[in-house]
């Protein structure tokens, strides 16, 4: 057998296996006991607290981390994730709503609420300072109080008698007003979670009454939970609503609504009286993917990261063939100086800030007061990002070209423009290939934090899977898989193409 020429599908299959051995080792390793060492508030001091970043519990939390009682607290971008540190003994407890505590315990047996609430607390929605839809959606909850109608959306999905029903609006409304643009953070449940590729749950029924209320369309957008008050002060969303409760820290920067709902802060603690049980990985595997078709959540987060990738890069090569061309341009010649300084600040700035800070100052500075697609406003972060990191690849590959090579095509009576089209950049071009493949294979993977708009790519689709089945190892190991596979089919689309120019030469 020729393992040259099978090398790459060698490599594909063992990094595989190795993902999945490495799943199937870490779910066999869950039925481990952790003892609790938690059992009221009062322990709660020199432990580690898990929290979801930017909720109430992570605001009620941090005054155990400067009472010198060496309290530490663990913020996680979900609470799934806190509840996943907590059954491997990274965190002691967790801290989080008791309608969301409740639905985590059901789905893990190995873990229990203190009867001890830590806090009570008011939920209302959240609006921009000064919106006169404030009066609106205060009016609208004042009459669905009235009628009863918020409280039957309550008792659909909380307590025993729980029939899950959801919503129906009533035929015949007129919605000529508008559309309402709702923020959330759809890891939530019961007030707002995914299920059937839609977002359900009391904030979302509650919201849609609002909007047959007030004779208007509703649209619900889904980001990161300390996203939210940024999309609604920005003008991205019309208002938030998931499980967002009153504070005067909160109202500094945003307006709230009447209270529609109140509920309490609770402690999950791991339960020592419990058995230790787990899904066999067949089992897992059928549950994460299988049922309810949840991989198709993987396919539409993959078809949005393909279509990131691909634009983001033609767009990082026009934008860095450019730059490299006016800066080469001034290394030889001195002209361009203009220019070249401009190009020389905007290397400095992309290159010297983190990519998801670009994002996220795109969308909510620079488009803040515009209705703009997320896939638009990827496409152009990442683009202008990559252009950055293009433009120096390029630019190297044009300057490795010996410059008597140059200086002879002018003597030869070319001009600088033919010397650089037919003499410099081909050969710059097939000495920068691997450089420049590399830089697309990386932004491919740094699609990944597109969630952080609220873009469903491939890596939020597993976090989707995540929220639903609590599972945190199947699903990321799902996506690992994608992102290797098609890292890899890149790899070896290049090494034809350098293969293929190779025997141009000859």
């Amino acid at each position: 057998m020729n393992f040259k020429k099978y090398r790459s599908r060698f490599l594909l299959v063992f990094a595989t296996l190795t993902l999945l051995f490495s799943s199937v080792l870490l779910t066999s390793c869950q039925g481990k006991k952790i003892k609790n060492t938690v059992f009221s508030v009062d322990d709660l001091a020199g432990k580690t607290i898990g929290v979801q970043l930017g909720t109430t519990g992570d605001t009620l939390v941090s005054d155990y981390e400067t009472d010198g009682s060496g309290t530490t607290v663990s913020r996680y971008n979900k609470g799934s994730d806190a509840i996943q540190a907590l059954k491997q003994g990274k965190a002691d407890a967790v801290v989080i709503d008791e309608q969301p505590a409740l639905a985590f315990v059901k789905a893990n047996p190995d873990l229990t609420i203190l009867e001890e609430e830590f806090a009570n607390e008011d939920y209302a929605i959240c609006v921009a300072k000064g919106n006169s839809l404030t009066a609106k959606l205060n009016e609208a909850i004042e009459v669905l109080m009235a009628d009863g109608t918020i409280q039957k959306l309550i008792d659909d999905y909380v307590g025993d008698n729980a029939t899950f029903s959801g919503y129906k609006s009533p035929d015949g409304i007129s919605r000529t007003n508008g559309t309402l643009v709702m923020a959330t953070n759809a890891y939530f449940k019961p007030y707002e979670y995914y299920e059937g590729g839609s977002i359900i749950g009391i904030d979302a029924d509650i919201a849609q009454a609002i909007a047959d209320y007030l004779g208007m369309n509703l649209k619900i957008e889904d980001m990161e939970f300390d996203s939210i008050i940024t999309a609604v002060s920005s003008g991205k969303a019309d208002f938030g609503m998931a499980g967002m409760t009153v504070t005067d820290e909160r109202k500094k920067n945003i307006d709230f609504t009447t209270t529609y709902t109140t509920s309490k802060q609770v402690i999950i603690v791991r339960d020592d009286n419990a058995s230790a049980s787990g899904m066999s990985f067949a089992e897992k595997f059928k549950t994460d993917f299988i049922k309810e078709a949840r991989y198709t959540y993987l396919l539409k987060g993959l078809l949005n990261t393909v279509i990131i990738a691909f634009f983001a890069a033609l767009m990082g090569v026009v934008i860095g063939f450019l730059i490299a061309v006016v800066r080469s341009n001034h290394d030889k010649t001195g002209h361009m100086k203009v220019l070249n300084f401009i190009c020389n600040i905007y290397l400095t700035v992309i290159r010297g800030t983190p990519t998801m800070v670009q994002l996220l100052i795109i969308y909510y500075v620079i488009f803040s007061s515009v209705h703009i697609d997320k896939l638009i406003v990827a496409i152009l972060a990442f683009g202008i990002n990559s252009g950055a990191y293009v433009a120096e690849i390029f630019r190297s590959g044009i300057m490795s070209i010996d410059n008597g090579q140059f200086e002879a095509a002018r003597s030869l009576g070319l001009s600088y423009k033919t010397t650089m089209i037919s003499v410099i950049l081909p050969q710059a071009f097939k000495n920068v290939l691997p450089a420049l493949a590399n830089e697309f294979i990386v932004l491919l993977k740094e699609t990944s934090i597109s969630g952080y708009i609220g873009l469903n790519d491939l890596t939020r689709g597993g976090d989707i899977i995540r929220s639903i089945t609590y599972d945190p190892m199947l699903p990321l190991i799902g996506v690992a898989i994608i992102y290797l596979v098609m890292v890899m089919g890149l790899s070896q689309l290049v090494k034809k193409l350098e293969r293929r120019l190779r025997n141009n030469e000859r």
